[in-house]
């Protein structure tokens, strides 16, 4: 009787325990289609990235354009 009565606390406490460790970590949440942040959002770092080009493919297009000047060039010739 005993051993049954202490398999049932162990599994009370481990159980409580696993729902005290998953409402601890304050991971993002999906309510709704909606993304909410972690409790902690306020004390987190504020992470900049700094606005890139408009244009992503700059230097693609300016390789082609050397491209298309030397080939106009070569047929000049």
């Amino acid at each position: 009787m005993e051993t049954k009565r202490t398999w049932i606390q162990t599994t009370l406490y481990s159980g409580l325990g696993c729902l005290a460790l998953l409402a601890g970590t304050g991971c993002q949440v999906d309510v709704g289609g909606q993304t909410l942040p972690s409790p902690y959002y306020i004390s987190d770092d504020v992470q900049y990235y700094a606005e890139g080009p408009e244009f992503k493919l700059q230097r693609e297009a300016d390789a082609l354009e050397a491209y298309r000047a030397e080939e106009a060039a070569r047929e000049g010739n």
